[in-house]
């Protein structure tokens, strides 16, 4: 065998991922696709916002969720998360999951009925990454 680590271009990379794609079909026979891109403003100012997708098997994956600090503990994180979790079921989605790290919204996740499904800690760097799930 004569293999060798290579640099792959943007052509390559799209082939390996539809690739991978057409073996994921035998297991997930169906998909949703969609997105759910949904902010806060007051005035003229955006002070929060949640970017999630569709994946495989009905979950919907929030990827970033932020709220200005200047307005942490009003209730808008909660208002956006129920967005979320209004428009996924709207959507198809059975399940919602994100991840956080220990500084961000741990309890905040907690709070809205999330079950945390996983963590690692990083002792060398200082910080710990938590998983969450949460069932529709």
């Amino acid at each position: 065998m004569n293999y060798k680590i290579i640099e792959l271009n943007d052509t390559q990379v799209e082939d390996i991922e539809n690739r991978l794609d057409e073996y994921d079909k035998k297991y997930a026979t169906y998909k949703i696709s969609g997105s759910i891109k949904i902010g806060v403003k007051d005035g003229d100012k955006l002070i929060a916002g949640v970017d999630a997708c569709m994946t495989a098997f009905r979950i919907l994956y929030v990827s970033t969720v932020f709220v200005d600090e200047d307005y942490r503990k009003n209730k808008i994180g909660t208002l956006l998360m129920n967005e979320i979790e209004k428009r996924a079921k709207l959507m198809g989605a059975n399940m919602i999951r994100l991840d956080t790290f220990n500084w961000q919204g741990r309890d905040f996740y907690h709070s809205l009925g999330y079950e945390e499904v996983g963590s690692y800690e990083n002792k060398v760097d200082g910080f710990s990454e938590h998983f969450f799930l949460k069932r529709l």
